[in-house]
């Protein structure tokens, strides 16, 4: 791939909020293909509580089977706290943990149930674990461009946090379009602001979007600097802890394909074609 470029494929985000149990089996047949296609990254699982993600209560079981020596994508798991982060940078195989910071105090207690203040304390210590542990922690500002409860929003106020958790030494933080409210003028204004006053910065989209609004979120974030970004294959998923229709995410297949296709990236074509085929056949109906 590109190394200006990051694809970052994320089953665990199209999985989580999916009524139905999806067998471990399944998960693994399907994370396995996902390794061989050459993304920069899978964004697998999370280390979080059964009881607000069920769907994820097999991650580490996943783990345990996924054929990583074999893979050029490093992984990444999503944590909530302290407990999850020490579970997840226990193990040799993930490379990044991914914690979600919010912007808005009701999206921080419904994900994480805990206040901004008290999520700004959790990143410290799972900073301090990923130091200790020589993983990497991305951070993911939720609501980064927009809220849709009623609550204060404005791009000072993104790129305030932003830069309190720059100074503590974050160096990978994606803006996140949690239910899909981002409009292609804050995700210009953001990353234009952000981008060039944080170089030590890795700076990445995680865009959730309806099918034909993707394109000019896409073009915005990428002729404003952004080159991560996050996606799923057929569009699947969206964040349960809204409480809100989910907004889909980003569909691989149209990211790789506004970038000139699998060959153009360096990305394997008959393990992405396969890879495909197994989300289509594990998300349907």
């Amino acid at each position: 791939m590109n190394k200006s470029l990051k694809i970052i494929e994320c089953p665990r985000d199209a999985m989580q909020g999916w009524a139905d149990f999806i067998s471990t089996d399944k998960k693994i047949d399907y994370i396995n293909s996902l390794l061989q296609v050459g993304f920069d990254a899978i964004d697998f699982g999370s280390f979080v509580s059964p009881k607000a993600i069920p769907q994820m209560r097999d991650t580490a079981q996943v783990l345990d089977k996924l054929k990583v020596d074999s893979s050029t994508s490093r992984l990444l798991a999503i944590v909530a706290n302290q407990r999850g982060a020490e579970e997840a940078s226990s193990f040799d195989q993930i490379t990044y943990l991914g914690y979600p910071f919010s912007v808005s105090e009701e999206f921080q207690r419904r994900n994480t149930n805990a206040s901004i203040a008290a999520s700004l304390s959790r990143v410290e210590e799972i900073q301090r674990i990923c130091i200790q542990r020589n993983k990497k922690l991305v951070i993911y500002i939720s609501m980064g461009f927009g809220n849709p409860y009623g609550e204060p929003w404005s791009p000072e106020i993104v790129i305030s946090w932003v830069r309190k958790l720059a100074a503590l030494g974050i160096n990978i933080i994606a803006l996140a379009d949690t239910v899909g409210v981002s409009s292609p003028e804050n995700i210009s204004l953001l990353f234009n602001e952000l981008i060039p006053a944080l170089p030590s910065v890795e700076f990445g989209a995680h865009l959730h979007s309806h099918p034909f609004t993707w394109k000019e979120k896409v073009e915005a974030a990428f002729h404003s600097g952004c080159s991560r970004f996050d996606a799923a294959l057929n569009g699947i998923g969206g964040c349960p802890m809204a409480e809100d229709k989910l907004v889909g995410n980003l569909a691989t297949e149209n990211l790789i394909g506004y970038f000139g296709g699998t060959t153009a990236l360096n990305l394997n074509t008959s393990a992405f074609e396969n890879s495909l085929r197994i989300a289509s056949e594990l998300f349907h109906g």
